[in-house]
């Protein structure tokens, strides 16, 4: 049997056959490249994918907010609801698994910078700070000090692997990206890229759309597409070999954020949870994010869009919203519940539609693009193993210190690279005050960055700070660095 024959009987099978119509119009090289685009397509698999999308778009989800019960008391920590003791005996823990060499980081950066409006990698981004340091290079050296910080606290010296999951669109530039860079002072060898799947786009009928005679369109999986990715590109053999317990996954976006936090993922750990997620209180009852709460007994997300403002609205008797765990992409998981799903839960978890405008091919051959949405991109969110965990805690902490994704160009009034800087700014200008420093100002946003190589999150900061008087803009790194600047170069790209 023929290798055209081999597809089109497959593809006739699922009404598919229109994938092949232009079969004998295309060149060798073309054949080729359809060929193993529906090799990689499991055509059974995507149409009962399809299929289940489209259930899921007509279910009735009105009945929701009766569903819905707040997160239990004694399964949600956080920074502020915990005794400094507490706190400590965290970051106790999660020193010592780091230096035991038993916690990685998971970053999804899987996204093309759409919104922001350019052409590479999120990650890649320099929002603007005195140092022009990129995203990545701002999590590469939270990396770099966090490891010599648990090396200080214990005397055991390890490394912290660095899962990094790209997309198609992005894996190339971003290798290039950390090769020219020489990985940021990092292991390339503790630094391991690895694919999100793709899934093809579907007409609302049902038919899988063609982006060119002889190319399927296809669009990520999502931030869901992880733990398919993590088993079929062995990412989760890798783990286990190199005795990786734990797990802090997170979005590349956030420029604030804690990799490898060790007092959640300890926290996480004396907790004995498989599965943990950080949350911030929700700003009001109208902001656009989902929260963490139980639906019919399971933990789960449920989006801003899902429910009723009554329920957004519902208030304790301490006047706390009864819904205030404000998802923000950033989750601990055990090496061993990552197994479970890839191998038992992966193929039952949720798949959202969103309704795009997609480049499609017509039958006479002609290539459109559609001015309003004619098809569907399937995808799956990280956040929809919840369900799954036996064991499930939240860390709840402070948005100032914590979080500030970059999601929008300047246009946007927030979530911005100027909002990502300021809040830079006003954390630093923070840290370096309860040092005993002073931060002068005259009423403008204060311009104010320390390097992470010289504080991860405000330690050790008293000796160069304390009953100093800073004028901005504030500066503070590593004298290799100032040595870096001096001898001319800089982090730009």
């Amino acid at each position: 049997m023929s290798v055209f024959e081999k597809f089109s009987k497959e593809l006739d099978q699922f009404n598919q056959s229109h994938v092949l119509q232009f079969w004998n119009e295309l060149s060798e090289e073309q054949k080729a490249i359809l060929c193993s685009e529906l090799k990689e397509v499991n055509v059974a698999e995507v149409c009962s994918y399809f299929r289940r999308a489209v259930e899921t778009l007509n279910e009735d989800q009105s009945k929701l907010d009766d569903r819905m019960e707040p997160i239990p008391p004694e399964l949600y920590g956080g920074v502020t609801r915990s005794s400094s003791e507490e706190l400590k005996s965290y970051g106790n823990e999660g020193f010592q698994q780091i230096s035991e060499g038993t916690v990685g980081v998971l970053l999804m950066a899987g996204g093309q910078g759409t919104r922001l409006g350019v052409s590479y990698p999120k990650g890649m981004y320099d929002v603007g700070l005195p140092s022009h340091k990129p995203l990545f290079q701002l999590q590469a050296e939270r990396i770099r000090r966090l490891e010599d910080l648990a090396f200080e606290r214990t005397g055991k010296r390890s490394c912290i692997t660095w899962y990094i999951m790209t997309s198609e669109a992005t894996m190339e530039a971003t290798e290039d990206f950390f090769e020219k860079h020489n990985y940021f002072g990092l292991d390339k060898n503790n630094i391991v890229m690895f694919e999100q799947g793709l899934l093809p786009c579907f007409t609302f009928d049902g038919n899988i759309i063609m982006d060119e005679k002889w190319k399927i369109a296809r669009a990520p999986d999502g931030n869901g597409g992880i733990y398919r990715a993590l088993r079929d590109m062995k990412v989760l053999d890798d783990m286990e070999r190199r005795g990786i317990k734990y797990l802090h996954a997170h979005a590349v976006d956030n420029i604030l954020v804690k990799i490898a936090d060790p007092v959640f993922v300890g926290y996480c750990v004396q907790k004995n949870a498989e599965c943990g997620a950080k949350v911030v209180d929700k700003a009001s009852p109208q902001e656009a994010v989902g929260v963490i709460c139980k639906v019919d007994g399971q933990y789960q997300v449920v989006e801003y869009s899902e429910i009723t403002s009554k329920t957004a609205e519902k208030r304790n008797s301490d006047g706390k919203l009864t819904f205030s765990a404000g998802s923000i992409c950033n989750h601990f998981f055990t090496t061993e519940f990552l197994r479970k799903i890839a191998n038992k839960h992966e193929n039952k978890l949720q798949l959202h539609v969103a309704k795009k405008k997609i480049p499609y091919v017509d039958h006479n051959g002609q290539r459109h693009k559609p001015e309003k949405p004619n098809g569907i991109k399937m995808e799956k969110f990280v956040f929809d193993v919840f369900p799954f965990a036996d064991r499930f805690v939240i860390w709840e902490v402070k948005r100032e210190e914590e979080f500030s994704p970059l999601k929008n160009a300047e246009t946007a009034e927030k979530e911005n690279a100027t909002s990502c800087r300021n809040d830079i700014f006003s954390l630093h200008r923070r840290y370096i005050q309860e040092a005993g420093g002073l931060v002068e100002t005259n009423g403008t946003p204060v311009i104010c960055e320390i390097s992470p190589l010289v504080s991860y999150a405000g330690e050790g900061l008293d000796k160069l700070v304390c009953q100093k008087k800073f004028k901005p803009p504030v500066l503070l790194r590593t004298s290799q660095e100032e040595n870096l600047c001096s001898n001319g170069s800089t982090n730009h790209h």
